[in-house]
Formats: C-alpha cells, sequence, structure tokens
C-alpha cells in the first residue's frame, strides 16, 4: 500500500453458532451456484454427508481433498480442479494451511471464497493473506491478499470437539497478536501519526488479549471435558476472529519472524504454530525490554493455559548455539516482519532474547511450583 497505508480488512461476514456446517450451501448460494470445496483430509467424509445435501438444491459442490502444505505447487493443483468445475466459489473447510490454500486460489481465480475453520489453532480464516511453504515446510513467502474471506462460517460444533491441544495452540497465536500490533503500533508512531485502521486494530487486538486473560483457563478445562460454555465461545471468537481482524490491520512484527526462523529446527517439527508462537513472543518481550510484571503475566497465562513454555517443553533436548544463531539470522532477513518493530534489530540480539526467554520461562517454572494453574492465571 502507498506511503506504508495499513487498513482494516475484515471478512464479509462473520457467523458463528452450533450446526452451522449443515447449512454451507445457503451462505454460499449469494456468490454462485457451483462451488468447488476444499477439505482437510479428516472432515471430507463429513462435510460431504452434511453440507453437500445443502447444496442441491442451490446448484452444485465438487469436495476436493487438501494436500498436507500450502504450497505453490497444491495452490496451482487447486486452481486447476475448480476450472474444472467451472468454479464459481471457492469454500475451504479444514486448518490453516487449507483455508490459506482457499483463499490463494480464490484470488488468482478471481472468485469469491468462504472459509469454514474445524480447528482454533490458527486466525486463518478471517485474515486477508495466506501464508506459503515450502515442500520441506519451510515458509516461502506471504500472499497479500486484496480483502479478507466473503464469508466466514466458524461452526462452535466442529470447533469445541477439536483436539485440546490444537484449542491451546489457537490461544498462543491470539496472545502474540495483542504485543505485535503494539509494536508496529509504536513504530508508525515514531516515524509518522498512527492512522484510525492503526489505533483500531490496536484497540480490537486488546479486545482479543483482554478476553483470553479473562476466559483462556477456565475454556481449556471445558474444552478437555467437551463441555460447551460461554467461555469456550469467548476463546473461539478471540482466537478466530478478533486476532486476525487486528493482526491483519495492525501487522506482525519479532514474534512472527523468530516463528518463522524456527521452522528451520527439526526438533520443532512436532510443535504447533500456536506453542511456537507463544514462545517467540516471550523472546519479543525480551527484545522490547518489556516490563517484569507483563512478562510474568504472560508467563502465568502459558503455564494457566498449558502452553510449552520453554525450549525443551517444545521439544529442543540439545541447545545447539549454530542452529540458534541461524534462527536468528533467518528471523532479520529483509522480508521478515522483525522490520516492524519501533528500533533496529541485528541477529545477535535475536539470539540473546531466544536464550534469555528460555532461561525466564525455567525459572518461572521452578519459582510457581505447586501453585494452581488459575491462580497463575488471575494473578
Amino acid at each position: 500500500m502507498p506511503n506504508g497505508a495499513i487498513s482494516i480488512r475484515p471478512p464479509g461476514k462473520f457467523f458463528m453458532g452450533k450446526g452451522l456446517l449443515a447449512e454451507l450451501g445457503s451462505y454460499a448460494q449469494a456468490f454462485g451456484s457451483r462451488a468447488y470445496v476444499l477439505c482437510d483430509k479428516f472432515i471430507l467424509e463429513r462435510a460431504i454427508a452434511e453440507a453437500g445435501p445443502s447444496f442441491e438444491a442451490r446448484g452444485s459442490a465438487v469436495f476436493g481433498k487438501f494436500q498436507h502444505e500450502c504450497t505453490r505447487i497444491e495452490i496451482n493443483r487447486n486452481r486447476e480442479l475448480a476450472r474444472s468445475i467451472k468454479a464459481e466459489l471457492i469454500v475451504g473447510i479444514g486448518g490453516g494451511k487449507t483455508l490459506d490454500t482457499a483463499k490463494a486460489v480464490a484470488c488468482h481465480e478471481r472468485l469469491p471464497v468462504l472459509t469454514v475453520p474445524t480447528t482454533a489453532s490458527s486466525d486463518a480464516a478471517c485474515t486477508a493473506r495466506a501464508l506459503i511453504y515450502t515442500l520441506n515446510s519451510e515458509f516461502d513467502r506471504c500472499m497479500l491478499l486484496p480483502g479478507g474471506p466473503d464469508v466466514v462460517i466458524a461452526d462452535t460444533a466442529i470447533l469445541a470437539a477439536a483436539p485440546a491441544r490444537l484449542f491451546v495452540a489457537g490461544i498462543g497465536k491470539a496472545l502474540a497478536t495483542y504485543f505485535e500490533v503494539r509494536a508496529c503500533y509504536r513504530a508508525r508512531a515514531g516515524r509518522t501519526a498512527p492512522t484510525r485502521a492503526a489505533r483500531t486494530a490496536l484497540a480490537t487486538a486488546r479486545l482479543c488479549l483482554d478476553s483470553l486473560l479473562e476466559n483462556a483457563a477456565q475454556a481449556r478445562l471445558d474444552v478437555e471435558r467437551q463441555r460447551s460454555s460461554r467461555a469456550v465461545e469467548a476463546v473461539l471468537e478471540a482466537t478466530v476472529y478478533l486476532s486476525g481482524v487486528s493482526a491483519d490491520g495492525g501487522g506482525r512484527a519479532a514474534a512472527h519472524a523468530i516463528h518463522n526462523g524456527m521452522l528451520a529446527v527439526p526438533a520443532l517439527q512436532h510443535a504447533r504454530h500456536g506453542e511456537k508462537m507463544a514462545f517467540a513472543l516471550l523472546a519479543q518481550l525480551v527484545l522490547e525490554r518489556a516490563p517484569e510484571e507483563e512478562i510474568a503475566t504472560v508467563l502465568d497465562f502459558i503455564q494457566a493455559v498449558g502452553l510449552p513454555p520453554t525450549l525443551q517443553d517444545l521439544g529442543v533436548k540439545v541447545f545447539a548455539e549454530a542452529q540458534w544463531r541461524r534462527v536468528a539470522e533467518r528471523a532479520c532477513e529483509k522480508h521478515e516482519s522483525m522490520g516492524n518493530m519501533p528500533f533496529a534489530v541485528a541477529p545477535d540480539d535475536v539470539y540473546r532474547a531466544i536464550r534469555e526467554a528460555d532461561a525466564l520461562a525455567v525459572a518461572h517454572r521452578r519459582a510457581t511450583a505447586g501453585r494452581s494453574p488459575l491462580t497463575a492465571a488471575s494473578g
């Protein structure tokens, strides 16, 4: 955008409620009669059984299976499939990578897109961007889209039934949103007067954080017990909608850059995106020299909701200095969001922040041993 301008680009419409998958065709009919529906493998049969009939009286839908990673190859494969049926709209049903692929296909083909998230582990359902990876699952580039999805359908019956670990990972991702948007806002304030969109994004991000601090610990317990509650719905709103909209309007900063650098660490391959984001946020707070009280609040929250706070918890059994210096270098590459910080950051700074963040998390665990997680969250 010209002159560094930003704008809020939310989805056209956002619906959240129980049992919405079965009504998918009614939401889609305003955009065309032939839908190409890209689904995660695990939801494909359910989507055909529940959503399929809702298209029959309104047109047709062809369901395709997502192939693991949002790559340029996968995007092009699905573009060809959409063209082959003369699709008039694209629908994505699944996790963040499936939804990003569906959004990218729709953008290239200049078609409307509807997203149906099946986990709250990311905010991809609402964002106006697609994160593209290589075949080796390393970060390739961020594709900026002209706007958010035309419709987002958040079926709480699906989202609340997803594995608790995915629910918690979404909390970790959303936790970083406010602090990244705040860093971007401070950077803009040092260069130009922040726009109204920037102020709106900061306020929305703060609402996201406040909702998480108030509800996430209880919501995690409710999800583990497979119990629907207001706390679960509030967290789903924060992780799926508020996080995505405020991040799109406010920007991403050090936490995302550090996370992307961490993708090259083999020991972290089984860690979820949001789990790594929570640790990357700690490193960002160290970079910012955030107040001890703020870091303690974040560490208390991470502990309360069951996110892995240390590198060892994330899967790193042996810390290899050369490997983590490479992470720091990647985080500071020109295309990364580290450049959105309100001060210059060098790879050495990032490396030291990673080491200090890990040490702080280890020390916090020892200091709070025996405390109730719910007490930690509220304290």
